[in-house]
């Protein structure tokens, strides 16, 4: 189910439900920058989505990744692209235009970023918000999680989006960073990344400690010790 009470088409909820994706939304992104060609139009809006990744995967890397945590980063990034492929087919064989973004790619390797924010997406979809982190935090999964985003043209139903932080006084991520990247903001819609982390003193903390685990692309820390997630973790035992 989306995570309103938001009635969308019944055949992109019936294909969320085929996909066992519990997590979605759209996003209006009329206001935002997003790709486009020299033939197409900006794209208006997304459809925002999220897979969970494996809880005691995700607690085990509290004092750094391990090459089970970089195998199902690389596990959930690519069943995102494949879910996203297969979303924007059904979206252009229903007339419409419809471009994915990459799970994980740097398309600006000096800026360290991608094309788009996914997160930005999942946070004018409703999805979550951002946490001192950096990351996405949502309610079902916390931060745990990998996005996945899909541009079009289809006039939805969207939001309402989240503006406001629920960490709290919570600063466990930002005393677990052993880089010393983050900078303990609070995020507000429009807050700027460098405000809340030092991008590049995480990259490079990454690639020196961490390189063999994808060239030191990602490392998990900050995510693994947010409340949000350990709250599930402690839920899924307790089953």
């Amino acid at each position: 189910m989306p995570t309103n009470s938001i009635t969308y088409p019944t055949w992109l909820t019936r294909w969320m439900e085929a996909q066992e994706i519990t997590l979605w939304g759209a996003a209006d992104l009329r206001n935002f920058s997003t790709p486009s060609d020299q033939t197409e139009k900006q794209f208006p809006f997304a459809i925002s989505f999220v897979i969970p990744m494996n809880p005691k995967i995700m607690d085990s890397i509290q004092k750094g990744p391990n090459q089970a945590y970089a195998d199902e980063y690389a596990r959930v990034n690519n069943h995102i692209d494949e879910l996203s492929t297969a979303l924007s087919v059904e979206i252009k064989a229903r007339g419409f235009q419809s471009r994915l973004l990459a799970a994980s790619v740097r398309s600006d390797p000096v800026n360290i970023k991608g094309d788009f924010p996914h997160k930005t997406a999942a946070t004018r979809a409703g999805l979550g918000w951002i946490g001192r982190h950096c990351q996405l935090i949502t309610r079902p999964f916390g931060s745990w999680v990998r996005l996945g985003t899909v541009f079009t043209d289809i006039e939805l139903p969207c939001g309402p989006p989240v503006e406001k932080n629920f960490c709290g006084n919570c600063m466990s991520c930002v005393e677990a960073c052993p880089a010393k990247a983050l900078k303990g903001s609070k995020w507000y819609p429009g807050l700027a990344r460098e405000e809340i982390l030092d991008v590049q003193t995480c990259d490079l903390w990454k690639k020196e400690h961490y390189f063999q685990y994808h060239k030191g692309h990602n490392c998990g820390i900050c995510s693994a010790v947010c409340p949000y997630g350990q709250r599930l973790l402690k839920n899924s035992n307790s089953e």
